[in-house]
């Protein structure tokens, strides 16, 4: 399994999930667990995914997401998991 987190984090609006998922769902990547919140208008997601079945390489993944971020106004960010972990250990 090859696991990646997506960050999303922009003004609240309606039909965030449904755009990422969407996207998410035609790549054949696939969602493994998902945290969602909304704070003072503000939209907050991370989700864990698997790429394993995605045909994209990683790069064009991310660049395709952070386009997708800018047109609906959040800032969409992809990471390999071991890349993450790294980064979020104390």
């Amino acid at each position: 399994m090859n696991k990646a987190i997506i960050t999303v984090v922009g003004k609240d609006q309606v039909g965030i999930i449904a755009k990422v998922c969407t996207y998410l769902a035609d790549a054949k990547i696939n969602i493994l667990d998902i945290s969602q919140t909304i704070l003072q208008g503000y939209f907050n997601m991370m989700m864990i995914v698997d790429v394993t079945e995605c045909e994209n390489d990683f790069a064009n993944i991310a660049e395709t997401l952070e386009q997708l971020g800018q047109e609906i106004g959040v800032n969409i960010k992809l990471q390999h998991e071991d890349i993450f972990n790294k980064m979020h250990r104390l």
